[in-house]
């Protein structure tokens, strides 16, 4: 259905009235469990410190360096970040009924299996007493985890959009609650760690169907007024506060299952949402349910105090009428590639999405690896997405896209690779220097969307964005072994990171410019990219000014449903 065309038949509901603003903030309540339930891993998946299990040990939990026992003669030594440790993956073997020190020390595995500290955790996934021991040769099992999670996320953004397309907004959103949630009760039982991460891959499924679906009908229920709003605001900062909850969260609850407990079954309190929102009218109207749609229509009406008469919806029920007026283009994805302008823009655009999903993703993941408190510094990090999407809500009304999105990327990477040479001791320092650059992370996701937006023509907006996301999606599986990278050298992520940084503030700068510009409409209307041209010249007009104003209003819709 044209988007234009329905927002102004619907256009005397107003804006932002009560029915608006419930809509709002109820779907915005809905995003919350996605910002704790991926990165929950963070606690879930940490490997407590350990070393190898002494069978003929009257002690079998986990020693330290004051340990009672002298572990020096059962355990080799080995430096790890600058400090004599015990080995984690190995242990001397002593022949039987041998305790000297003179024997030769001939090195083993852990064939015995290996005992957790439980200063931090009473248990996670990789401790599990059911003897899972992702550590050593297992270790690699830990990331993975977390890359299975956004696996099934890629997968669910390809189904997920084209389901609710057929069954409908409202009905595939409360489905993916309750198997997400469901999904989540479900992981506390699991009995191996195959079990666990197939699990897994059904929660990262439905959780992006979740959030897809929750956005599509947002943008159909609000008008034009709120959905900018809603997309750069509403959403992530409801987002933000699910991050915030998630280390409150796991500091009082130690043991990885009870934790995913806690965690799930608050969400049982949205059940009685689905008696406040609404089915989508734009949805109802494109299966031939006009008498459902005019109902919901009028209910609108209502709660906001307009008064409607017959008249009002007799353009609405004609659903003829409105599809004649839709402007329907065969394209396909190979015309994000077509010509060379838009080749180019695609490239460099899915390139600072990809560098942008690492970066977000990389640091969150990297929490437990940095100094201090892991709890602290993960409710830091999340604390500080909040300020983060507010500014960038308004860099977008304000200032240039390509520059502004640049600044922030190229600072927060220059402030990642700072911190190798900053002295180990000075945690707070690295703390801060971090936690500026997860700033620029957030701030850059969140501008990135009405970026490419406003780079790509209307006959494949949609397209181009969703290319985007999925490239960005397809990077973030690998954002956990940044971390895994972080328990062998703490600055190797951050320099990674940083270098990715600073490439990504680059490819921004070639990118055109769209603020203050017109939409391009078709594939040759679009601008070429800054190193292949000359900047365009002429300035814009003051009518093609108030004319991409409009359109960013009703067409921003079309980026936010992908």
């Amino acid at each position: 259905m044209n988007v234009q065309d329905y927002d102004e038949l619907t256009a005397f509901l107003g804006a932002w009235g009560p029915f608006q603003k419930t809509i709002f903030f109820l779907l915005s309540v809905i995003n919350i469990p996605n910002g704790y339930t991926g990165l929950s891993v963070v606690f879930v998946g940490d490997t407590p410190q350990h070393h190898c299990r002494l069978p003929d040990s009257p002690n079998t939990t986990f020693e330290g360096n004051n340990s009672s026992l002298n572990l020096s003669l059962r355990i080799p030594i080995e430096e790890r970040d600058g400090e004599q440790v015990y080995s984690r993956c190995s242990k001397f073997k002593f022949l039987e009924g041998d305790r000297s020190s003179e024997t030769a020390r001939e090195i083993e595995p852990c064939v015995d299996g290996w005992v957790y500290s439980t200063d931090r955790y009473i248990s996670t996934i990789v401790s599990e007493k059911l003897q899972w021991n992702l550590v050593c040769d297992n270790k690699w099992k830990g990331p993975f985890t977390a890359s299975v999670f956004f696996l099934g996320m890629l997968c669910g953004s390809f189904i997920s959009g084209q389901i609710s397309d057929r069954y409908g907004r409202k009905l595939i959103l409360f489905v993916s609650m309750t198997v997400h949630t469901g999904s989540i009760l479900l992981l506390v039982t699991s009995q191996s760690w195959e079990m666990f991460v197939t699990l897994f891959f059904i929660v990262g499924l439905a959780q992006i169907a979740r959030y897809i679906v929750m956005f599509i009908l947002g943008s159909e229920l609000l008008g034009k007024a709120e959905r900018i709003a809603f997309g750069t605001i509403g959403v992530c900062l409801f987002y933000a506060v699910g991050y915030v909850v998630l280390p409150i969260f796991a500091y009082f609850i130690r043991d990885w299952r009870m934790l995913l407990v806690a965690l799930s079954l608050p969400q049982i309190l949205y059940v009685p949402l689905w008696w406040f929102i609404p089915e989508s009218p734009r949805w109802l109207l494109s299966q031939g349910r006009v008498e459902e749609a005019i109902v919901i229509l009028k209910a609108a009406a209502k709660r906001n105090g307009i008064t409607t008469t017959a008249g009002t919806f007799e353009n609405i029920g004609n659903r003829e009428s409105i599809l004649q007026n839709e402007n329907i283009h065969a394209v396909t994805y190979l015309d994000l590639v077509r010509t060379s302008n838009i080749r180019n823009i695609t490239i460099f655009a899915v390139l600072v999405w990809m560098i942008s999903s690492v970066g977000y993703f990389g640091l969150s993941f990297n929490m437990p690896n940095m100094h201090g408190d892991p709890y602290i510094n993960c409710f830091i990090s999340a604390v500080i997405e909040i300020p983060s999407y507010v500014i960038a809500w308004i860099l977008l009304r304000v200032s240039p896209r390509r520059i502004s999105l640049a600044c922030i990327v190229v600072c927060s990477g220059i402030m990642l690779l700072l911190i190798q040479i900053v002295p180990s001791s000075y945690n707070v320092l690295i703390m801060t220097m971090a936690m500026v650059g997860k700033f620029g992370y957030a701030a850059a996701f969140s501008m990135i969307y009405v970026f490419s937006t406003e780079l790509y023509p209307t006959v494949v907006r949609n397209m181009g964005v969703a290319a985007c996301s999925m490239a960005a999606m397809i990077s973030t599986i690998i954002s956990p072994y940044f971390a895994y990278l972080g328990m062998h050298n703490k600055v190797l992520p951050f320099i990674l990171m940083g270098s990715l940084s600073i490439m990504a503030g680059m490819f921004c700068l070639v990118l055109p410019e769209t603020y203050g510009q017109p939409f391009p409409q078709a594939i040759d209307q679009v601008q070429p990219v800054v190193c292949c041209t000359a900047s365009r010249e002429g300035d814009v007009t003051e009518a093609e000014k108030d004319k991409n104003a409009e359109n960013e209003q009703t067409l921003n819709c079309q980026m936010e449903s992908v």
